[in-house]
């Protein structure tokens, strides 16, 4: 088994931007990751390459979860093989859907 990770939607929060980030609305959305951008995860603790390692910390428990089928915690999903994160980035968050894929 492996997770999809897909990047579904990126936020930026120009006024949180504005008030407490040093570069204001200039720093933008997330620099690293774009919509679409897709990624697999194989296991163990490799995160896959090109992927944001900020982020990778925030979902790496429910990835580890759903490569284990673990869909206890799970089960408010209508499909208990899909979940949605995102990365704890308050300014700039981006969205990611994670699908269990058997191979």
């Amino acid at each position: 088994m492996r997770v999809k990770i897909t990047v579904i939607r990126k936020e930026f929060y120009g006024d949180l931007a504005e008030e407490y980030l040093v570069d204001g609305k200039e720093a933008g959305a997330c620099p690293v990751l774009e919509v679409g951008n897709e990624f697999y995860y194989e296991g163990g603790a490799v995160m896959p390459e090109g992927f944001c390692p900020v982020a990778w910390l925030d979902i790496y428990s429910s990835l580890c979860a759903l490569m284990s089928g673990d869909n206890i915690i799970n089960d408010w999903y209508k499909n208990p093989k899909t979940k949605i994160l995102c990365c704890t980035d308050g300014t700039r968050p981006v969205v990611f859907k994670l699908e269990q894929v058997l191979d």
